[in-house]
């Protein structure tokens, strides 16, 4: 299934043209396209990226089935002004946080109310769900699975999950609390169910992703080659704060290429500006 997001002309000068990033890493390449309705967020990616302030950082957060994060100018020694860097935040409704989506990190909004990003980035990774998940809010489910197991009729089930969770098979037990959610529900009398769009049900069933996080956060771009290395840099090897055991370092190229040439090499269609308009 293709994903129709939004993408920007690089520069005011030739609106034929953009500018994608290519994140150079040991393990390979990843070409990203950043949108055209989240300009701040492009303008600031793109400047720090020509300026060098990404290159020698690392993907320094890896978590498999959630994310990659990387761009932490604070880890140089010398840039702690630069870490400081917020940008307003640009969290739209029609990016989501589909696999290989790019999007700026932030501070929770206890502290951080407004949403501004920080200059640190993420990727998504993911995984795919099914539709009975994605009409099933998980958080509550895990909440109330914790007092239907108290039952003492259930404390067979209980055992079982408990060994599965030692284990890690963690997504195998969400399927097992799905399959009971309206036994759970009735028990507990609690409504386990969310709302998704269209839209979002059909990409996380079809392409992946991490739904939970939609509209918290600001999606600002696309990878449009390399999903192969955010699965290799996902699953890698991690030790204390999910940060890789062999550091994944980047340097970041600016490529400057037409519009027409995104299109007929990655598949990548523009938006028209009516499109714009009218979302």
């Amino acid at each position: 299934m293709a994903l129709a997001f939004m993408a920007i002309s690089c520069s005011d000068g030739d609106k034929n043209m953009d500018s994608l990033v290519k994140i150079h890493t040991s393990l390979g390449d990843i070409t990203v396209l950043l949108f055209e309705d989240t300009p701040k967020h492009k303008e600031s990616f793109l400047s720090m990226a020509e300026e060098g302030l990404y290159d020698s950082t690392s993907f320094h957060r890896v978590m498999s089935n959630f994310m990659i994060q990387g761009g932490d100018l604070g880890s140089k020694p010398g840039f702690s002004n630069e870490s400081k860097r917020l940008i307003p935040s640009e969290i739209t409704t029609h990016h989501l946080h589909a696999k290989g989506a790019l999007a700026a990190a932030r501070q929770p909004d206890n502290v951080n109310p407004e949403r501004k990003s920080s200059t640190q980035f993420y990727i998504v990774h993911g995984r795919m769900y099914t539709e009975k998940e994605m009409h099933t809010d998980l958080t509550k489910l895990n909440y109330a699975a914790g007092r239907y197991l108290q039952s003492e009729a259930n404390l067979p089930l209980r055992d079982t999950l408990l060994l599965m969770q030692e284990q890690g098979r963690m997504n195998e037990l969400q399927q097992i609390l799905i399959e009971l959610k309206e036994e759970i529900s009735a028990y507990t009398a609690l409504n386990l169910d969310k709302k998704y769009t269209p839209e979002q049900i059909a990409i996380y069933t079809s392409v992946g992703g991490y739904p939970s996080l939609d509209f918290e956060y600001t999606v600002f771009g696309q990878v449009l080659e390399g999903i192969d290395v955010v699965d290799k840099i996902a699953m890698a090897q991690t030790g204390v704060a999910d940060k890789p055991i062999e550091d994944i370092f980047m340097t970041l190229e600016i490529i400057e290429i037409p519009k027409t040439e995104v299109t007929a090499k990655y598949g990548y269609k523009y938006p028209v500006l009516e499109d714009k308009i009218n979302n």
